[in-house]
């Protein structure tokens, strides 16, 4: 499996794969690779003829410095479980100097509204840092297609506004968020969780599934006071949001429309490690 650290060699490998016409399929990952990102890297796969792999710990979408300072590193273990995947696989794993060049800081970005919203309210500048990588990203491998996670559905409909922004050629697709057997999102940040903050995060999932129930018969607002008294009431949890939103927008909803889609996305604390997850409501 070919690992390249610099930008200049993987384009030279990829201008090979363009002149044959071959299709290419981008996977972008801070690493820690686990099931829920061998699922992206497969759906690419299955529809194109190669699949690059990005692996890069991006410093300005993190509004937190000990978050990243303790996000996992494992570029060995990732390229080994890659490995059991496909040789049809390259993977880009710059520097931050590689990338940013001696000017580690975020471009500005305007999403419409979608980047005020929800992570964006709890993370300062976080999109910035997310437009910022993913488009140098897109600009270095030119993908026709490009997979992501719809655990971080925020993240995809501003991804996808970027592509629309920027008159980006790739196709953004969003693909099933991955889970463990008891329902928990997959998420790098799993492997940091204390025994009994793992044994009690599946919570989350349960408390989205019953909200989702619920939402069939009671108004936004009821089902938001329901779950933050579920949480009041954990005893390891901490809810830091729970919104009810309208999929287009990402904007908090007050009254349903039955014209509309909504997903409910919450983001909780167990312990110091943030978990976020989402579920779609009709």
């Amino acid at each position: 499996m070919l690992v390249f650290t610099n930008k200049t060699q993987i384009k030279t490998c990829l201008e090979t794969l363009n002149k044959k016409s071959l299709t290419l399929g981008f996977v972008p990952t801070m690493g820690a690779l686990h099931q829920g990102h061998l699922s992206l890297v497969k759906e690419g796969l299955a529809n194109n003829d190669f699949v690059i792999v990005s692996i890069f710990v991006n410093p300005t979408q993190f509004d937190n410095v000990e978050d990243l300072k303790k996000y996992p590193r494992t570029l060995e273990s990732d390229t080994l479980l890659l490995e059991t995947v496909s040789k049809n696989i390259f993977i880009y794993a710059p520097s931050v100097e590689d990338i940013y060049e001696g000017n580690t800081k975020a471009d500005h970005f305007e999403f419409d509204g979608l980047e005020f919203e929800m992570e964006g309210k709890f993370r300062q500048g976080h999109f910035d840092g997310v437009g910022t990588i993913v488009k140098r990203l897109f600009e270095i491998v030119k993908p026709n297609n490009a997979y992501f996670g719809e655990k971080d559905f925020q993240q995809l409909t501003i991804i996808k506004k970027l592509v629309e922004k920027y008159h980006i050629p790739v196709k953004v697709i969003g693909c099933k968020i991955h889970r463990e057997v008891n329902g928990l999102a997959m998420s790098s940040r799993n492997t940091r969780l204390k025994p009994n903050y793992k044994k009690a995060a599946p919570f989350i999932y349960k408390t989205l599934n019953e909200a989702k129930q619920k939402f069939g018969t009671k108004s936004a607002n009821k089902v938001t006071e329901w779950v933050i008294k579920q949480f009041a009431k954990h005893r390891l949890l901490e809810l830091e949001y729970f919104i009810i939103a309208d999929t287009k927008t990402l904007k908090t909803v007050n009254r349903k429309s039955k014209t509309k889609t909504y997903r409910a996305f919450i983001a909780v604390y167990a312990d110091d490690i943030r978990l976020i997850d989402n579920i779609a409501l009709n």
